[in-house]
Order: structure tokens, then sequence, then C-alpha cells
């Protein structure tokens, strides 16, 4: 058995990118034409346009511009579309680690059920355009959880915090506690 996740952006409640929109935006990079990327894919081209009109929808610029005509015609990824592939591609090397760390769980020492809020205290945030990795100790190990940048600033969680590692089966979530003070 092999665990396996999935990584997407949001931005207000509306998905920005996820697997399939980032792999569009890879094709059209090293194809410069949303055509061939379709091609590639095994998809309309409307239903790319569509894939593309809601993430700058959501991002309120866009993430890719086409150019007609002349000799540099094409279709490429603006300066967001670049980042933001950057990001996830980054997102998704910290979730692979973090995944294949096969003794990541084994210091822990009991079984982990659904519902687990873990106690620990904030190591180290790095902080990305769109995701973080937390690195929590938990005594007597540590765990790493990759959140959003938003959630991160939201939770005011730096080094030196008291969180809550919360485990569920498919991620690992942060909460802070409201009514006690950082230790």
């Amino acid at each position: 058995m092999k665990a396996r996740t999935k990584l997407w952006f949001t931005e207000e409640g509306k998905t920005v990118m996820g697997a399939g929109r980032a792999e569009l935006l890879r094709i059209i990079e090293e194809e410069h034409s949303l055509r061939k990327a379709c091609k590639k894919l095994g998809i309309s081209y409307k239903h790319a346009w569509m894939m593309l009109k809601k993430m700058n929808e959501a991002l309120g610029e866009p993430a890719i511009v086409t150019v007609r005509g002349g000799k540099n015609q094409g279709t490429f990824l603006t300066d967001l579309g670049r980042k933001m592939l950057a990001e996830y591609d980054t997102g998704k090397q910290f979730i692979n680690k973090t995944i294949e760390d096969e003794t990541a769980w084994e210091n822990l020492s009991f079984k982990l059920s659904a519902r687990n809020q873990l106690p620990g205290k904030v190591l180290e945030v790095e902080k990305n355009e769109l995701v973080c990795k937390i690195t929590i100790e938990v005594e007597p190990s540590t765990i790493t959880s990759v959140v959003t940048k938003e959630a991160v600033e939201k939770l005011d969680i730096k080094p030196g915090d008291r969180i809550y590692a919360v485990i569920k089966s498919t991620e690992v979530m942060v909460a802070k506690p409201t009514n006690e003070k950082s230790r």
C-alpha cells in the first residue's frame, strides 16, 4: 500500500490550481501553444480554456497570455503563472518528502486515529509564496505539516508557539489554542 495526497490552491473558497491545471500550465510553458497542450493532455480546447478562465477569475489576473501573429506568436505563462507553477511544484515536493519518510511516525509509539490532536511546539516555519512547511516537535519526535501561507498568517504561527497537530486520515492540520498563552 502507498500513501497518496492531493494538493490544490484556493483563493476565497475558489479553486485556483490543482494537479490538472498545474499540468496544463507546465505543458503550455513547454509547447507555447494551448492547442498542443490540449492534444498532449487529451482534453478539449474548450475544457482547457474554461480551466484557465476559472483560474484567472480566482486570481484576478491572468496566468497565461496569448500573442497572435508574427514570428513570436503563441501562448505563454505570465510571471504569475510561472510563480504559481513553481509554488505548486515546491508544495508537491514538500508533501512527497514527508510521505516518503517511513521513519517519521516510528517514534510516536502509539496508534493514530482520525481524531488525534497532538500537542507540540513549532520548531520552524518555512514560508513560500502560497504554502508553508511547519516543523513541529511532538515528544519524542518531530512531524512536518504543509499548510497554506494564508492559514499560517491567520493563525500567526511562528517558531516557539504551542500548537496542536490534528491528524486526519488524509492530512495533518494545525490548530493554535486561543485560551492558552504560548509557553
